[in-house]
């Protein structure tokens, strides 16, 4: 029998299992977006207990204002501890069914790759599938675990009273009556304080080619289900790591039809969850979509800059932003003006499809964007390391102000790269010549340095918990910090 008509004869039950396969992944990826939801509505259950907390306290009585801070303090830190248990808990769950989720994507993306090259290998594959598919048959994809979300409800009578539940924890509060403050401590005792310890940050990997090192870790994103995405540059991968710095999986980036190793500048999620990754070739630059496992959905082209490149995602309109830096040597090429080239920068805004919508930047003199990132109202961010400063626009493309100055003062800014935002609209800027990052709030103005140990800060990204996620292009490693 040849090897073609062996294979058309093994396509069709492969092709089965490779269908079942996939619905049986679908039904891990419903079950950790559901995960995903309960954790939003656990945020959302906390920031209200919070919230509540602090209003009854500020109608508390001043004699005992100190006590009842201190109170505060304690009853937070409960809610807190409650909430990271629940979190901690549901973590647990979605790690081992993303363990069962890459081991059943793998094999099934190893027989699409079979199946393309046509190879002998593919006649070996059906056996293989059949016992990775097999083995998830038969499986009830599990429950998500049952939180205790933080509930506080005070009680209206005449004192101020509170009751405090956390889960299955219900803590007694303060009352005040005809004058006469009394307090009800529960096991707290005196004046004694519980400050909550702060999280301590860690780094991972080191320069090398094996999974979990880096050559030239540039862009930095990270997903709702708290997965880390690095743009490994020099490597022509993107590799992916949990918030506590595990290797997950990686994935070459390949251009489509080209089978070119491509070297991947910067990289962001849109809405969907897909990957939009902006990197060169020997001779060219693309802009490429992929699946979170590094499936290829669509591909445009760019113009050749030879620059590095930042992209982000307007989720409100679905468009692509990428940031484009071309040097204008002058007519001659021998001339003095080659050692003094001029820069222009600019952002391109695309469709999905690849039709240029519009440009913005260069009438402000934009030189050397180093990267991009969109706020909760669609505003533009635009970090300019050559100029020292960072752009803001509207979601229309207009021009709002810029801030920032050459310096290593408060406020002043040394090559800045990395750009982000937080929860709040603060914006957080990697300044890299500082070696520091810097937080702004949404005019622009100074607020602080966060601290971190960084040599070379390059990409900044918040995760869902608040967690800054940077890549250190000079060390060849990751860092992830507490914001503060």
């Amino acid at each position: 029998m040849s090897l073609k008509k062996a294979i058309q004869q093994h396509r069709p039950p492969v092709q089965d299992l490779i269908t079942e396969g996939r619905n049986i992944l679908e039904t891990y990826c419903s079950f950790i977006r559901g995960l995903r939801e309960k954790e939003k509505s656990l945020d959302d259950q906390k920031r209200e207990t919070d919230n509540q907390i602090d209003e009854a306290y500020r109608q508390a009585f001043d004699h005992i204002r100190q006590q009842l801070t201190e109170e505060k303090g304690r009853l937070l830190s409960e809610v807190d501890g409650k909430h990271r248990k629940n979190k901690e808990s549901i973590k647990r769950q979605r790690d081992a069914v993303l363990i069962d989720v890459a081991e059943l994507s793998s094999a099934c993306d190893a027989a699409d790759q079979d199946i393309a090259r046509g190879d002998a290998g593919f006649l070996t594959r059906e056996s293989k599938l059949d016992e990775v598919v097999g083995k998830f048959r038969e499986r009830t994809v599990p429950n998500p675990v049952q939180a205790h979300p933080a509930v506080f409800q005070p009680k209206p009578n005449v004192s101020v009273e509170l009751d405090c539940t956390l889960g299955d924890v219900t803590v007694p509060g303060a009352a005040a009556a005809s004058g006469v403050a009394t307090m009800v401590m529960g096991h707290h005792h005196g004046n004694q304080s519980h400050p909550v310890a702060p999280i301590p940050g860690l780094t991972f990997g080191g320069e090398g080619l094996e999974p979990g090192q880096f050559s030239r870790p540039l862009g930095v994103t990270v997903s709702e289900e708290e997965e880390i995405f690095v743009a490994d540059m020099k490597n022509s991968r993107i590799q992916v790591f949990t918030l506590q710095g595990t290797f997950v999986r990686q994935f070459p980036t390949v251009v489509p039809g080209k089978k070119e190793s491509m070297c991947p500048h910067n990289v962001t999620m849109e809405m969907e969850g897909n990957l939009w990754v902006v990197g060169g070739t020997e001779c060219a630059e693309f802009a490429v979509q992929y699946t979170k496992h590094g499936w290829v959905q669509r591909k445009f082209k760019l113009k050749y800059t030879e620059q590095i490149r930042g992209v982000a995602v307007d989720t409100r309109r679905n468009h692509i932003l990428i940031t484009q830096t071309t040097v204008d040597y002058g007519d001659d090429e021998d001339s003095d003006n080659e050692e003094n080239p001029h820069q222009n920068g600019e952002v391109l805004v695309f469709r999905p499809d690849g039709t240029l919508v519009r440009t913005v930047g260069r009438q402000q003199g934009m030189k050397d964007p180093g990267n991009i990132a969109v706020d909760g109202e669609g505003n533009i961010l635009v970090s300019d390391c050559e100029n020292d400063c960072v752009y803001v626009y509207n979601k229309d493309g207009q021009f709002l102000f810029h801030f920032g100055s050459e310096g290593r003062g408060e406020g002043q800014l040394l090559g800045p790269m990395g750009i982000c935002t937080d929860r709040v609209g603060n914006i957080i800027v990697a300044d890299r010549g500082n070696s520091r990052l810097d937080m702004f709030d949404n005019r622009g103005n100074f607020l602080k340095h966060i601290p971190v140990d960084i040599k070379s800060p390059w990409a900044v990204t918040m995760a869902p918990q608040g967690q800054l996620v940077i890549t250190n292009f000079d060390d060849h490693t990751v860092a992830i910090v507490q914001s503060i």
